[in-house]
């Protein structure tokens, strides 16, 4: 998530996907870097025992909320 804070602090769009457990540290992280309203994309934890399958269909979920991202830019 830091390259993408970094990205964005440098005018490049970019997207981070984290898993849902990690929203708050998502959030501490932003904050802590000058962007506390720094956006990312979240997908259902965990995704460590998922199959090829599985992490497609997530893949193909957010994809549509990456690009909204992308294309929204940050909001600072």
């Amino acid at each position: 998530m830091l390259d993408s804070i970094v990205f964005e602090q440098q005018g490049i769009p970019s997207a981070s996907i984290i898993t849902d457990v990690f929203q708050a540290t998502g959030r501490a992280m932003a904050r802590s870097w000058g962007l506390p309203n720094f956006r990312f994309v979240m997908m259902p934890h965990p995704i460590a025992n998922l199959n090829e399958e599985q992490l497609d269909q997530r893949a193909r979920e957010i994809a549509p909320k990456v690009i909204e991202l992308l294309r929204e830019g940050q909001a600072d």
